[in-house]
């Protein structure tokens, strides 16, 4: 007889914006974000029964949401990720499992004159730092933390030879060629047990954060890149050195090619190999490579 092997529901998109005010100041500081709450559980009957009495509307979790965010820190977002996460399955029995992802969207302070300003803010690109915390009933809280959207680019320091040649191949190998990526990095936490121990390890969380987007910056810059495949390997290793509660870090980088362009039939100009200066930006198809590093032997 057909059943139901998996469900999960929930709610999506819920837009969350957060202003704390430092009276002895008169600073203020501002946190947005976009946060989805799904929920899994003993709601079989939901679905195949249309028994709603185990549905806990996606209305009631998004109220939820700013209901946490007036009375609780959101930030790290990994501490108000499993905050949230934390008081659906203490709150409702029959939800086994909550996923929560916080999606934290760059206001940076302006400076105004020299000094930084009080109250205002610009974005200043569309890189998010990102949190997702999965509370399981009698297991404990999992986190994974993450620098997303992140673009980046080098002009030269990037090389790509000695890949497999057969009959299908047409790409020439080169010793120097433009890198650019948009970063998408992630970091898994050790379980932790309650929501409060999250909190006592909350100052661990920005300091993650910090080391992996410099590690990542730094390591793009100036490794001499033999591929991109050895690069996030090296940045993996890093991050891992960070901290002893980072059990495993991934890495997903598309390959954002910029082609030369023959400008030979031109008057014989010469725009290829070392005279190459004007590229051609190409959005797609695109190269992906990803990988995840995990501490201890293979």
């Amino acid at each position: 007889m057909p059943h139901v092997s998996a469900a999960r529901y929930g709610k999506d998109n819920i837009r969350v914006y957060k202003v704390e005010r430092d009276e002895a100041t008169g600073f203020q500081s501002v946190t947005e974000m976009t946060v989805r709450v799904m929920l899994e559980g003993e709601i079989d009957t939901a679905y195949t029964a249309a028994d709603n009495s185990v549905v806990v509307t996606t209305d009631s979790m998004k109220q939820t949401t700013y209901l946490m965010a007036k009375q609780y820190p959101v930030n790290p977002p990994e501490l108000f990720a499993a905050i949230l996460a934390s008081h659906f399955t203490d709150t409702y029995k029959h939800i086994h499992s909550a996923h929560v992802k916080v999606v934290q969207h760059r206001w940076t302070r302006m400076t105004v004159d020299g000094a930084p300003h009080p109250h205002s803010f610009m974005r200043d690109g569309a890189e998010t730092r990102n949190a997702e915390a999965t509370s399981n009933q009698g297991q404990g809280i999992s986190i994974r933390s993450a620098i997303a959207g992140l673009l980046v680019l080098k002009s030269t320091g990037s090389a790509f030879h000695g890949f497999v040649k057969d009959e299908y191949t047409i790409l020439k190998p080169t010793d120097d060629r433009i890198l650019s990526t948009e970063v998408d990095c992630g970091w898994a936490w050790h379980i932790l047990k309650t929501a409060d121990e999250v909190k006592s390890s909350a100052s661990k969380f920005d300091q993650a954060w910090s080391h992996a987007r410099e590690i990542t910056l730094k390591t793009f810059a100036v490794d001499s890149s033999a591929s991109v495949q050895n690069t996030m390997y090296k940045m993996c290793d890093q991050i891992l050195a960070v901290d002893s509660s980072i059990n495993a870090v991934d890495y997903s980088l598309p390959n954002k090619h910029y082609f030369e362009i023959d400008m030979s039939w031109h008057k014989g100009l010469k725009n290829t190999g070392k005279d190459a200066e004007v590229y051609e930006p190409q959005s797609n198809p695109n190269g992906l490579i990803q990988c995840t590093v995990t501490r201890g032997e293979k």
